[in-house]
């Protein structure tokens, strides 16, 4: 069944208990209404019969006139008793209806009203200068229970057309409520594995379907990344070893076809070295390619604050023996220190400005880099400037790509996968990265996240 269907049913159900519980109350309610009345009403004829019988030669003539037409109209199914203290009846055949046990009860407690099945009877004690009597009256109160069964028809119509009711406007409202959702599950459905780079709407709101839609595009960005992660790894696998490992074999090759002077082999040992060096490097590049994708997908977040980050790592290359000198600068910074926050992983992040910063030394040979922070109620902005050898403009598409290398930087040593992690990891804490630079004119990276405060 349909979660809408559902909702609507469930629904349906609530409000008909509901119903059903007020309709039940309204009955008993109109019922015990009805049966006090009738009550009263015989009640009353018990009184006005013991008058008519025992105090008729008290009253005037028109006064019992009176009485009797207002009074004495007969009840359906009425049956009246009197009894004396003998429990004899005086008017014929009624003492065949009341039992002794029920006239000494009456006598007894003074007053009593119970049902027979559907008649209502009431009596009294009556006491009177010609001795003390027990008077019963009981009837069909045939008007009110034709009333009664017309209630509950009404009840029971009334109740299956409004159920009915709630139940499809419970579907309608469930329906639109449930709407976003189709429209969710018509977006998931577009993605496939050929397509892990698209991503369903979060929207701007606040409730369950935006966070489902927010934790879905979380789980493809893991998705997407595990699987660039398989891609990545065999296809620079394949590539970056086969280029060493076929010239070792074909220098070996070579240096086998015919003996050689020992001046000969050392040449071939030593490119068969430079090859083997090469490899070893290649290796390692990707095996740390591999373990930073996967340090990338289990990352653990927390408050990372940005200018103590800057600090640490002007800390650390201050150390550096090799590296050059950063200059720290700060433009600005805002009062509030929580603007200053972000949530991410402080490892990864440290590695991403550290690729940055050592690229910036090495491409510069040593010379000054500058590490510039802003700061403000929108925008973390921190810029890695250097005046090295700078990136062609054709070029500046590509840097991002594993093992890519720029024409004017392969004499330089390393393996081109630095910006690339760099990309992955600032990517990761919803941060943008983006590069302005011309060849031999220097190059500034640009790192921009937004505060999180909370």
């Amino acid at each position: 069944m349909k979660i809408k269907n559902r909702l609507a049913l469930h629904f349906s159900l609530i409000t008909a208990g509901l119903l059903l519980v007020i309709l039940a109350v309204i009955y008993s309610i109109f019922y015990n209404l009805f049966k006090n009345d009738f009550y009263g009403h015989l009640k009353d004829r018990a009184k006005v019969a013991a008058q008519l019988y025992f105090e008729a030669d008290e009253i005037s003539t028109d006064s019992l006139n009176h009485v009797r037409e207002r009074y004495l109209a007969k009840l359906p199914g009425e049956i009246l008793g009197m009894y004396d203290e003998h429990d004899k009846s005086f008017i014929g055949g009624a003492h065949q209806y009341w039992s002794a046990s029920v006239i000494d009860k009456i006598r007894n407690k003074k007053f009593m009203q119970f049902t027979e099945g559907k008649r209502q009877t009431v009596g009294i004690y009556y006491n009177d200068n010609q001795g003390n009597f027990v008077i019963l009256v009981s009837a069909f109160d045939e008007l009110n229970y034709n009333r009664l069964i017309k209630m509950a028809q009404i009840m029971l119509v009334s109740f299956l057309g409004i159920n009915g009711l709630l139940f499809f406007l419970g579907r309608w409202f469930a329906q639109r409520s449930l709407a976003p959702i189709d429209g969710l599950i018509m977006q998931m459905n577009r993605i496939t594995v050929n397509n892990l780079h698209l991503r369903v709407e979060e929207g701007k709101g606040k409730d369950e379907i935006t966070a489902l839609a927010r934790y879905f595009n979380r789980l493809l960005e893991h998705l997407q990344n595990a699987f660039e992660l398989q891609q990545a790894f065999v296809t620079n696998a394949s590539h970056e070893l086969r280029t060493p490992v076929t010239s070792t074999v074909g220098e070996i090759e070579v240096a086998l076809t015919r003996p050689r002077t020992p001046e000969e082999y050392q040449k071939t040992l030593r490119s068969v070295l430079t090859d083997s060096e090469r490899l070893n490097e290649t290796i390692t590049s990707l095996v740390e390619l591999a373990q930073t994708d996967m340090q990338y997908t289990q990352a653990k977040r927390e408050p990372v604050m940005i200018d103590e980050l800057i600090w640490d790592l002007h800390d650390y290359w201050k150390k550096q023996k090799d590296a050059g000198k950063l200059v720290l600068e700060i433009s600005k910074l805002p009062e509030d220190a929580d603007l200053l926050r972000i949530y991410a992983n402080k490892a990864l992040l440290t590695i991403a400005f550290n690729n940055l910063i050592g690229n910036a030394f090495k491409f510069s040979n040593n010379q000054p880099v500058v590490c510039n922070l802003y700061a403000d109620q929108e925008t973390i902005s921190i810029k890695i400037r250097d005046s090295g050898i700078g990136i062609p403009a054709g070029d500046l598409q590509e840097i991002f790509t594993s093992f890519y290398r720029s024409p004017n930087g392969r004499s330089f040593q390393g393996s081109g996968i630095g910006l690339y992690v760099t990309q992955k990891i600032i990517h990761l804490f919803n941060g943008v990265i983006l590069v302005e630079s011309e060849k031999d004119k220097g190059a500034i990276f640009t790192v921009k996240f937004r505060p999180s405060v909370i």
